[in-house]
């Protein structure tokens, strides 16, 4: 079982747009609500690909209980965590050129009586967890060194840690010794502090983030591929890729992948190169299921391509 946290999750809407003009009416060509969150999304992606997977949030308001009830419809358990502001809701403008325009809401302010039942909450769940995911980022009330908190108590009880999330949340939590952090490119760059061009310039950083204290890095550098960096070597994998529709959830997809096939070695990054593939050929943030997938697209290797550009270098 794959329990995710997801502490600031989302209702999300998305609209796929012929081309997004600033001051004009725009026509929907195609609309999805979705729960949302990357923690969310993670148990989305787990769910459809068979396994079970227990999603741990907190949920206020009307938002909160259609996200409650759209994960039920697809199989999920929800330990839902009552606080009394409503869950945030977020837009996503997707257009035909593959662009995605997204505006995040803030999220509620939880109140410490409303943490404290969040870390009782996934106390309880974790007990039958091979994994626990915390992903995403940290609403109102919560400080950054929460996650660290969450790792911590986890490696206390024997379980594994993904965590997906960045700036000083990340920092702090690196001391605490997370099993594999996943930043993409941009959380990579602001992890170390310095401008990524090459491919070389994402593994050097990721060996770094790993020196702060990750046993593991997932690194996502987008249409260029993933890196996966552990005391056991290094790989870098990519995947062919006929049409881009939408990168929503992209991310917390390959995640699953990884976690799904065990979370650790090459096996596991072509598993989340796959899945990642997989879900930017897909509308909004639907996540994909074993049919969706791709295995002989995708290519892994210790060769690691160093002098490559990065498509979207990151400066």
């Amino acid at each position: 079982m794959i329990l995710t946290v997801t502490p600031n999750p989302s209702l999300d809407r998305t609209y796929e747009v012929p081309a997004l003009e600033r001051g004009e009416v725009v026509r929907a060509t195609g609309e999805r609500m979705d729960p949302g969150g990357k923690g969310v999304n993670v148990s989305r992606a787990v769910a459809a690909a068979g396994r079970r997977t227990v999603a741990v949030l907190p949920l206020g308001g009307a938002p909160g209980a259609l996200v409650a009830d759209l994960l039920d419809a697809q199989g999920i358990e929800v330990a839902p965590v009552p606080v009394a502001g409503a869950t945030r809701s977020n837009i996503a403008l997707a257009e035909a050129d593959g662009v995605l325009t997204k505006i995040n809401a803030p999220g509620p302010e939880l109140s410490a009586a409303e943490q404290e039942l969040l870390l009782d909450t996934i106390r309880t769940q974790s007990a039958d967890a091979d994994w626990i995911a915390c992903c995403g980022s940290l609403p109102g009330g919560l400080a950054p060194s929460w996650y660290a908190d969450v790792v911590t108590r986890a490696h206390a009880g024997g379980a594994r840690i993904a965590l997906d999330t960045s700036g000083r949340a990340l920092l702090e939590a690196l001391r605490a010794r997370p099993d594999v952090v996943k930043p993409n490119a941009e959380e990579l760059a602001e992890a170390v502090g310095r401008p990524l061009a090459t491919v070389g310039d994402a593994l050097k950083a990721a060996e770094e983030v790993r020196a702060m204290g990750a046993r593991a890095v997932l690194a996502s550098l987008g249409a260029d591929g993933q890196l996966l960096v552990s005391d056991t070597g290094a790989w870098f994998g990519s995947a062919r890729v006929r049409a881009v529709r939408s990168n929503v959830g992209a991310g917390d997809a390959s995640l699953a992948g990884f976690l799904i096939a065990g979370g650790t070695g090459p096996e596991a990054l072509a598993s989340a190169v796959a899945h990642g593939a997989a879900a930017v050929q897909l509308p909004g943030s639907v996540m994909p299921t074993p049919d969706d997938l791709d295995p002989a697209a995708v290519t892994v290797t210790a060769d690691i391509p160093l002098d490559r550009e990065l498509t979207e270098p990151v400066s």
